[in-house]
């Protein structure tokens, strides 16, 4: 069903912060970094692949993003709602479900066998396709995705996420070059707040975070 209410953005920001703090999904270690994909050091973590497996908050999420799509994109700009592989593929099946929407999902690369095919279920050409991630960190995934749409004949100049880090300044202007807008609904700096409002972790943990969310690539770089 197609959510009704339209809470304000920096409400939903707050409450779908306020839920990922809720269940663990984020955790803060600046004495001992946690390594990311990109080999480098963060004192912060997020898994949102946890919220699958809560089901009163999963539904909130999804309601939230469906109403940022369409008050950010139009109420009939798709028709084909599409997750990456493989975190945004249940949320790219919630979403669809919501928008009364085909739903397919994109590879990270061909199969290898078969149609070797990066795309599976159905996506004609000039289809208006919706990205769904997880999340995002500089948007080089999302372009890579987006690409493989776009071969297909389908438009997509769109991405939805639940969680947008928001640290590197670059990110959105990346994805505009490629034609694609992020909508999100909470970032680093709003779980930072939250964090704050309920006095978790501490507060020279988040004072600490705080230092490498201003200036990530300094703090990576004094650690190594």
């Amino acid at each position: 069903m197609i959510p009704s209410s339209f809470p304000a953005k920096q409400e939903i920001a707050r409450l779908s912060a306020g839920m990922l703090l809720e269940i663990g999904a984020v955790d803060f270690r600046p004495d001992d970094p946690f390594t990311l994909a990109s080999g480098l050091p963060s004192p912060t973590y997020v898994d949102c692949r946890k919220l699958i497996s809560y089901p009163r908050i999963r539904a909130t999420l999804m309601d939230f993003l469906t109403v940022t799509v369409m008050r950010d994109a139009g109420f009939e700009a798709f028709d084909n709602i599409a997750g990456g592989e493989t975190a945004g593929i249940p949320f790219a099946a919630l979403v669809a479900e919501r928008m009364a929407l085909p739903m397919s999902y994109v590879r990270k690369k061909p199969k290898g066998y078969g149609r070797n095919a990066r795309i599976e279920g159905n996506m004609a050409e000039g289809d208006r396709v919706l990205l769904v991630e997880d999340l995002t960190t500089d948007g080089g995934s999302k372009i890579s995705f987006v690409e493989a749409i776009r071969e297909t004949g389908a438009q997509c100049a769109h991405t939805a996420v639940i969680f947008f880090y928001d640290i590197f300044p670059d990110t959105r202007e990346n994805l505009a070059a490629h034609g694609i807008s992020l909508h999100s609904l909470c970032t680093w700096w709003d779980v930072l707040a939250e964090a704050r409002a309920r006095s978790s972790f501490g507060t020279e943990v988040l004072d600490e975070v705080e230092r490498f969310l201003k200036a990530p690539r300094a703090w990576q770089d004094a650690r190594g």
